[in-house]
């Protein structure tokens, strides 16, 4: 069997996220997927997707000129063998970015590839499905503003969300989240990297009240293990973090160092599933809590709860909490009272749906 062709889709989705839409460069922001598709010559087809965003069209040129030139022709079976000779052979061209993004898509169409061909869904192909369901919390964008943050995290609870997190950087505004959702509902707070070590623990020590479940990448640059590592023992508070980080090796040098209580590799950004596992093993052997970063609608989003039913312990799954106005895997990432299922069928479990493909196209 051999790889016959590897194309990128992207899709430009109409999207409501209870208030302004995030800004980059100015702009409103586009509810961007980068998909992947691979044929076999025995006319299998599996899906990957690739971390989209404002980078897709570097990511697609990177599958392109890159990805697909070398991965046609290729026997599909061995995806471990294959993806780490793509590593070799692409990693002057950089460890993360476009680069390792279409990889993990690619890694991920393998996988469905596998499952389809065995007839067998990915979580069996990963030891077994220890779970059929589970629990989601809501990804809530960056509002700023305290009272479009209140409004949208009591709106998820009302509809079943038992842990919200925040993209927040203020007092403020975790404290109207709180004072929203009461006291027995989980709540985090992703930071994205805005602050030094001190800084930080500065405020932690002002938003410790509101009782954080955790507090997540709260370090620039998101390197530096030491001064992460410095705010988990200092600041009360839990820490995660992984969702920049580029590698097995990249996870070993932040556990090293203490740095995290919950890991969060993204399979649609660190080489997707083949690599994701790997840390799943090392983040078990070192007794830290692997929960998914996962704020995808494609393939990226079922390969994540492929690989959670086969962890040992229950992980978390990140939701974005956003209302598409055209979603390609309909009904397979649907959160129904706080919890998402894990598809049954082969392979990832669905589909993109063609029309909505055809539809959404990006040419």
């Amino acid at each position: 069997m051999t790889i016959k062709s590897v194309t990128p889709i992207a899709l430009n989705l109409p999207f409501d996220v209870g208030g302004p839409k995030p800004l980059f460069a100015g702009k409103p922001r586009n509810m961007e997927m980068l998909l992947l598709r691979v044929e076999t010559d025995s006319g299998i087809i599996g899906w990957g997707e690739a971390f989209g965003y404002a980078v897709w069209p570097a990511t697609r040129t990177a599958i392109e000129a890159l990805i697909a030139p070398l991965a046609i022709g290729r026997d599909e079976r061995d995806i471990t063998a294959l993806m780490l000779d793509l590593q070799r052979k692409l990693h002057l061209l950089g460890r993360t970015g476009p680069v390792m993004y279409a990889m993990s898509g690619l890694d991920i169409a393998l996988w469905d590839i596998a499952g389809k061909a065995a007839g067998k869904p990915v979580a069996e192909l990963l030891g077994g499905a220890r779970r059929k369901d589970f629990s989601a919390y809501a990804s809530l964008v960056r509002y700023t503003d305290p009272a479009l943050i209140a409004r949208n995290a009591k709106a998820a609870v009302e509809r079943g969300y038992r842990a919200i997190k925040l993209h927040e950087i203020g007092v403020e505004q975790v404290r109207a989240a709180r004072e929203a959702i009461g006291p027995d509902v989980k709540l985090m707070m992703d930071t994205n990297c805005p602050w030094t070590a001190a800084e930080a623990i500065a405020i932690a020590a002002k938003v410790r009240e509101y009782d954080l479940f955790w507090f997540e990448e709260p370090v620039w640059p998101p390197e530096d293990y030491a001064g992460l590592a410095r705010v988990r023992r200092d600041c009360g508070i839990a820490v995660s973090a992984g969702e920049n980080a580029v590698s097995l090796t990249d996870f070993q040098v932040m556990f090293d160092a203490g740095a995290v209580d919950y890991a969060q590799p993204s399979v649609t950004k660190i080489g997707g599933i083949t690599e994701m596992m790997r840390i799943a093993q090392l983040a078990r052997e070192r007794g830290v809590t692997l929960v998914p970063h996962s704020p995808y609608f494609g393939p990226g989003l079922l390969a994540t709860l492929h690989m959670a039913a086969a962890f040992e312990h229950e992980a978390m799954i990140e939701y974005s909490y956003t209302e598409l106005g055209a979603n390609p895997l309909g009904d397979a990432i649907a959160v129904k009272n706080g919890r998402i299922a894990l598809p049954t069928g082969a392979g990832l479990g669905r589909d993109p749906d063609p029309d909505v493909v055809e539809r959404y196209r990006v040419p």
